[in-house]
């Protein structure tokens, strides 16, 4: 037998607020991608502008092949959107909320580490 500490009102408020297993899935997955240091470089550039493998692997000095294969990561989880233009893919963030995303989570780690 579970005896609550918390009175019934705050529980139901609680347990309202939980997400549901589909949603928490995809947050998971959503910050699952955020947790690697190459592919905040790249979103943290495509923040920026929207930009070819090549010039992403030039401004974030890493290797064509490096910036592809995380790319597809991100096209995965829905975080990066592409255009062809020519013989050219342009990647661009597919949502623009992600650069306030990233702005909140460095201020949290920031205001973190300062206590």
């Amino acid at each position: 037998m579970n005896t609550m500490l918390l009175d019934s009102m705050t529980a139901a408020k609680v347990e309202n607020s939980l997400p549901n297993d589909r949603s928490l899935g995809a947050l998971a997955a959503f910050f699952d991608a955020l947790s690697d240091v190459t592919r905040l470089k790249i979103i943290s550039a495509l923040s920026v502008s929207a930009m070819c493998v090549s010039d992403l692997s030039t401004l974030t000095a890493l290797n064509q092949t490096t910036v592809s294969h995380q790319l597809r990561t991100l096209r995965t989880c829905n975080i990066v959107d592409c255009t062809r233009q020519g013989k050219v893919m342009f990647y661009s963030l597919s949502e623009r909320r992600i650069p306030q995303i990233l702005n909140a989570a460095v201020g949290a780690v920031m205001g973190a580490a300062s206590l």
